[in-house]
């Protein structure tokens, strides 16, 4: 959902951001209440599919943001950068307003951050 957001608020402002999304334990596809919570609000999540964060995707980022949805620390490349936490609880298994809940949580947060980029 961070990915998604992140790319299509984006391109909407003329921001020249590329979001990328991936985590360190992965599923074998993509929660398809997220997948549904999203088209809810116009963005497809057609042809995403989970991918396991790398030491070098963390290393190439400019910007680390963890969802906070309860990952052991010890397993993730972004430990030894900066990153900001957003404290998310995890969709998984979550009933559909709960996951609407977080999606409009993201939103908020991609949106505060591409208000961060703009006014710098």
């Amino acid at each position: 959902m961070a990915e998604a957001l992140t790319n299509r608020l984006a391109a909407e402002r003329g921001i020249d951001v590329r979001g990328i999304s991936a985590g360190t334990e992965i599923g074998d596809r993509v929660n398809p209440i997220a997948v549904e919570v999203m088209a809810e609000i116009g963005v497809s999540l057609a042809g995403h599919a989970p991918k396991r964060l790398t030491q070098e995707m963390a290393d190439s980022a400019d910007r680390i943001v963890t969802m906070g949805c309860g990952v052991d620390a010890s397993t993730c490349p972004a430990r030894i950068l900066v990153a900001e936490d957003w404290g998310l609880d995890d969709p998984a298994g979550k009933p559909i307003a709960e996951v609407r809940a977080i999606r409009d949580q993201i939103q908020r947060k991609v949106e505060r951050i591409l208000d961060e980029i703009e006014t710098n």
